[in-house]
């Protein structure tokens, strides 16, 4: 089973954690410009409105974040939201790379339909997305592809 790191989920949560404050703020710039009278609202509706939606999202990117991964075994690939089926059994995989997608690295499948789809995990990228084990994690995913793509190995 690949999943992100640690570290790759913290960031997830603290990105979509700012995401939401940003759009809270921006309510509340809309609040406190309606706002009746001259002092806008209170302290404690700016807390909430900054807080409450940076922990909310927080919490729900790292939750959300460690339940996204990819299951290998001698079957196939197996994906809950990438492939159709859920599953890409290793004769329908054509190639299976490292590439580079924006700011990360991360693990393309080639399919027998032509169909190309990134992996959810395992990537690489930069601060937060970096993950030391990825040449090792795509190494495995390559080694496993190839003992398993014609006809595959006795369990």
């Amino acid at each position: 089973m690949f999943r992100p790191t640690w570290q790759q989920v913290l960031g997830h949560g603290l990105y979509l954690g700012a995401m939401s404050a940003v759009a809270s703020v921006t309510t509340g710039v809309i609040v406190a410009l309606a706002w009746p009278g001259r002092s806008g609202p209170p302290g404690w509706l700016w807390l909430a409105l900054i807080g409450g939606p940076l922990l909310l999202g927080a919490a729900a990117g790292m939750v959300a974040g460690r339940r996204t991964g990819v299951e290998v075994g001698a079957g196939g690939i197996r994906t809950s939201s990438v492939f159709e089926e859920g599953e890409a059994p290793w004769h329908r995989v054509v190639d299976l790379r490292a590439e580079r997608r924006g700011r990360r690295n991360v693990v393309s499948v080639y399919l027998d339909t032509g169909a190309s789809v990134q992996l959810h995990a395992p990537y690489s990228g930069g601060l937060f997305a970096a993950d030391p084990q990825f040449e090792l994690k795509v190494f495995t995913l390559s080694h496993l592809w190839r003992s398993h793509r014609f006809g595959g190995l006795p369990s």
